[in-house]
């Protein structure tokens, strides 16, 4: 299978395109500075496939259109960010729409969204993919209304009273909780956010480790949710929402002492604080994966793996001072 994947250098996409060639899929990514991540195309070179990094940004259409041809899927995990409610929807919405319309004129047949637990606003007790979106902030409303335009995409509009001309794309959605990774090869890339390394680097730096008492999610590593990216990509479904987290909550708390019991000559200690968060945490239901696709995932052992790295990132950047 031919795959185009947006964002597929970042947290997630490096491991989805690699799970891909590993597959045998032959697959192009777009990458604003194809340059620096050479080393993800050797990474795709095992069970026949291939990776082949495509210069240009997700506003690129001409490009994009020009990328896409003869391609069998494309798979949408970029990311575009705004501050107010135009740019956002300008920076990540837009392109969504646009990156959907141009894959259906090109004869894709599958499409895959990366939408975001945000789109689904504050976790209601065992919320599962059928539950009414109701985003809390810009971001989850960019993540729904992408999603509404995905499966509301069924036929071109008409005249009023006719119909337009049907859809014969799949398309579906893939909702991550939080996502983390080790860069998958060397200059590769990890999340964006800080609370892994802040931890780490107090262990080292036998500081004290700040945090909210009975804070935690359903984390899931990147590793893991690529295998969910391949089952719905090698699926039938049509116009489903698929939820991708793990079935444990873990407290940052558990991931603190995790980071303590790796590096046990640290002198830090953890310090909670209460802002009455429920010690009987709201999980999302992940049946659905399981259902289908026979997927479960623990996300305990690669956490480990990951706070592992992060305190050999703090040490180096620490003997760097």
């Amino acid at each position: 299978m031919k795959i185009f994947i947006t964002g597929g250098t970042g947290n997630i996409g490096q491991y989805v395109a690699i799970a891909a060639a590993n597959k045998g899929h032959e697959v192009s990514v777009l990458s604003r500075t194809p340059e620096k991540y050479s080393e993800l195309e050797s990474m795709g070179k095992n069970n026949g496939g291939k990776i082949v990094l495509k210069q240009g940004f997700i506003r690129d259409y001409d490009k994009i259109s020009e990328y896409i041809r003869g391609c069998d899927a494309v798979i949408h995990i970029a990311l575009g960010w705004g501050n107010e409610p135009i740019s956002m929807c300008m920076e990540d919405t837009v392109p969504t729409v646009n990156l959907l319309e141009i894959s259906e004129r090109a004869g894709i047949k599958k499409f895959i969204y990366t939408s975001s637990t945000a789109a689904m606003g504050h976790n209601r007790r065992d919320m599962e993919e059928s539950a009414l979106l109701m985003p809390l902030n810009l971001y989850g409303a960019t993540k729904a209304a992408s999603e509404a335009y995905v499966i509301g995409f069924t036929e071109y509009c008409a005249e009023h009273g006719t119909d337009g001309d049907c859809v014969e794309m799949k398309r579906n959605i893939i909702r991550p909780g939080y996502t983390f990774s080790n860069p998958a090869f060397k200059g590769g890339s990890s999340q964006l956010d800080r609370r892994f390394r802040d931890i780490t680097d107090a262990v080292v730096k036998d500081h004290p480790i700040q945090l909210i008492k009975n804070d935690g999610t359903q984390f899931i590593s990147s590793s893991q949710i690529a295998e969910v990216y391949m089952a719905v990509l090698e699926s039938d479904f049509n116009e489903h929402s698929f939820l991708a987290l793990s079935k444990d909550h873990i407290s940052w708390e558990r991931i603190a002492r995790i980071a303590l019991e790796e590096y046990p000559k640290s002198r830090s200690t953890i310090e909670l604080y209460d802002k009455n968060y429920d010690p009987d945490p709201m999980l999302y239901n992940v049946s659905k994966i399981k259902r289908e696709f026979g997927l479960e995932f623990s996300g305990e052992d690669e956490i480990r793996k990951h706070v592992k790295w992060n305190l050999e990132e703090s040490k180096r950047q620490l003997l760097s001072k």
